[in-house]
């Protein structure tokens, strides 16, 4: 959940404490026994409710509260709640039954009920409802599949309105059924909690900073596998542990390690200029970063599919290169008799998800050493020849 805007309140009424409580038919006035008043009373508007909160008294001796309300446009308050709620000196109240538009008038009582007296609150409080206007819907939402993962990404329409907030991103299962699975101020959302295999439908909504919601997005779909393909990294500033890359010979090993780890072959790092790969120790990027379409152009690719094919021989260094999506960048891992193997990574995706910066690629790694062949034959078998 978001911060909650708490709306100003004003005190308005000094209600008098001399006056034993009476009832005119469904009208009450507040009134005083001897009892401790509750203190402090304070409100706020979020999200189509009134929230009331006040403080026991310390001399409160375990008496319920009565909640007065009224508009400000009416002579008389009404009783609104009993509550009895009240945990570690603390109590409040929310108020659902608030039109748009009114401004309504609080004062919370302690009450007695064998007695029948109550004991006011100093002062009563004005809250303002406004019309509920959410942000825009957003829009062209994506659901990429990785393995045991699903990115979700959409556009940023709903930053138009000047009190946008966060979005809220919600699963929609089979049977219609729809589950909130969290919050984000960026268009991205990382979802692990699902399975390979199966398919996941998603939608988001954007959220203003007084709780208004906008309707859902288009609902997106996606079906996780394992592959090597989509493999994502985190940024070496929001996720350490999980922003350090290793070109590995065998699908079983696990490529991502941290960021610090020492056989790294490089990690992802994000700042205000944008996404960066930086080699690890030894390793080498080519110094240009290639356009192209596929990791590989196979038998069953469109005509116009753009792959890189060879290493380039020379023009390597350790410095920083920045990421793109649809470009590929090829690095060289120091191998023994002083030579070298080669790796390539296609970008897919650069974003954000609830937990910071991410980038999304797939790539290759060449088994033999100082063979510079990025394609087809001699690569690690992840490039799933038999798939096309």
């Amino acid at each position: 959940m978001g911060p909650r805007t708490v709306v100003r309140v004003v005190a308005v009424a000094l209600l008098s404490l001399a006056m034993v409580g009476c009832e005119a038919g469904n009208v009450l006035v507040p009134g005083n026994g001897g009892m401790a008043p509750p203190r402090d009373l304070d409100g706020y508007y979020y999200n189509q409710a009134v929230t009331l909160t006040w403080e026991l008294h310390p001399q409160w001796d375990g008496e319920s509260f009565r909640v007065y309300g009224k508009r400000t446009t009416d002579a008389d308050y009404f009783l609104v709640a009993d509550v009895t709620n009240c945990a570690g000196g603390f109590c409040s109240y929310t108020d659902v039954n608030v039109a748009p538009g009114a401004t309504y008038e609080y004062y919370v009582a302690a009450y007695d009920a064998r007695s029948g007296t109550e004991a006011a609150s100093d002062y009563a409080i004005e809250i303002h409802v406004p019309h509920p206007d959410p942000p825009p819907v957003p829009g062209t939402l994506d659901a990429i599949p990785l393995d045991d993962a699903i990115y979700l990404t959409w556009d940023d329409r709903a930053r138009d309105a000047a009190d946008f907030h966060f979005y809220r991103v919600y699963l929609e299962g089979g049977d219609g059924a729809v589950t909130l699975l969290g919050e984000t101020d960026s268009e991205g959302f990382l979802d692990l909690l699902v399975e390979n295999g199966n398919t996941y439908g998603y939608f988001v909504t954007s959220v203003d900073d007084q709780g208004h919601e906008s309707d859902g997005s288009a609902l997106a779909e996606g079906t996780p596998r394992p592959d090597y393909h989509g493999e994502y990294l985190f940024a070496w500033e929001d996720v350490p542990s999980a922003s350090g890359f290793v070109f590995q010979e065998r699908e079983d090993l696990d490529p991502i390690r941290a960021g610090s780890d020492p056989e790294r072959h490089f990690r992802l790092e994000f700042d205000q200029d944008g996404w960066w790969l930086v080699p690890g120790p030894g390793v080498e990027v080519h110094r240009d970063a290639y356009f192209t379409t596929a990791l590989r152009c196979g038998p069953a690719a469109d005509a116009g599919c753009l792959d890189l094919r060879e290493a380039p021989a020379s023009d390597y260094s350790g410095v920083d290169i920045a990421l793109f999506p649809e470009h590929s960048y090829v690095l060289r891992v120091p191998a023994s008799g002083g030579r070298w193997r080669y790796g390539v990574i296609r970008v897919t995706h650069v974003g954000f998800t609830q937990d910071g910066a991410i980038a999304i690629f797939d790539w290759a790694f060449q088994l033999q050493v100082g063979n510079p062949a990025l394609s087809p034959a001699l690569l690690r078998p992840n490039l799933r020849e038999s798939e096309g």
